[in-house]
């Protein structure tokens, strides 16, 4: 992916090196550890189920400003992932901003945090084996980039789009936020618990689907060979290749392989928001 350089006006926050923990007083009791160790490879995890956090109640405040004193340049400017993640963010303002004031919905960018083995975040504690995440209380991303080698390593997913694609799905979630689609899913889940599943799964494909639709708006980065490596990243983590048959198909909470790929696709080949209503016969 010919991604341009980053903006210095992306908002980033960067823990490494600050040795984590789980502060603002925040506790995350073992067994909410082991599920989100569990979930480690289902990266876009939900931080809201896997830390055990209550709808409406914050665990703990995720830090401000510039973590470690540096400034953005030198946050995004740490190793080539960095980089990466920072440009993909400064594309995905780009992109999505004037999409809101078309609607006529506020906008926010969302903040990039970065850590590394452990982390805080307002939903939390953050870990590195739970994958990179998004805390709708924060409005944050959080990320340990050494996650990109072992997408490569374990699931066979690597490539710079397959990175890129880690944080369109992440920033989904941030417009699942603004747009009130996350609040109305977590009222929908406590009204019909045994639907919280199958709400959650369409979440997740909604995600992928603005991943694609991000890529779709800016043809002019994509390169040959970027969409085989969407796809492939796409199909590794749907609920039936990671669990392997282990997990019943109505545990699933991301979507199969076929479906993840299906949704990105959709986002790829209409480069339209609005085609990604993963929620529409539920609404009706």
């Amino acid at each position: 992916m010919r991604l341009n350089d980053f903006s210095k006006n992306i908002r980033v926050n960067d823990q490494r090196g600050m040795g984590g923990g789980l502060g603002g007083g925040g506790k995350v009791g073992c067994g909410a550890i082991v599920i989100a160790l569990i979930g480690a490879v289902f990266f876009g995890i939900d931080p809201m189920t896997t830390l055990g956090v209550v709808e409406g109640v914050q665990q703990g405040g995720a830090p401000t400003g510039q973590g470690n004193g540096k400034t953005v340049e030198e946050s995004c400017s740490v190793n080539q992932y960095s980089r990466e993640t920072c440009a993909a963010l400064s594309s995905l303002d780009a992109t999505w901003q004037p999409l809101f004031q078309e609607a006529g919905i506020a906008f926010k960018q969302p903040v990039l945090n970065f850590y590394d083995g452990r982390g805080q975040s307002g939903c939390g504690a953050a870990q590195s084996a739970m994958g990179p995440f998004y805390c709708p209380t924060d409005q944050g991303i959080y990320i340990d980039t050494s996650f990109y080698d072992q997408m490569d390593q374990q699931l066979g997913a690597g490539g710079d789009f397959a990175r890129a694609y880690v944080i369109g799905h992440e920033y989904g979630h941030h417009v699942q936020t603004l747009t009130g689609t996350s609040n109305w899913v977590r009222q929908m889940q406590q009204q019909n618990p045994q639907m919280a599943n199958q709400l959650q799964v369409r979440m997740e494909l909604q995600a992928d689907c603005y991943a694609g639709v991000w890529a779709a708006k800016n043809p002019q980065l994509i390169e040959p060979g970027d969409i085989e490596e969407g796809l492939t990243a796409a199909s590794a983590i749907g609920d039936d290749a990671l669990t392997k048959g282990r997990v019943s198909p109505d545990n699933f909470t991301h979507g199969t392989s076929q479906q993840r790929m299906q949704w990105l696709q959709k986002g790829l080949k209409t480069g339209d928001e609005d085609q990604c209503d993963t929620f529409a016969d539920v609404r009706r």
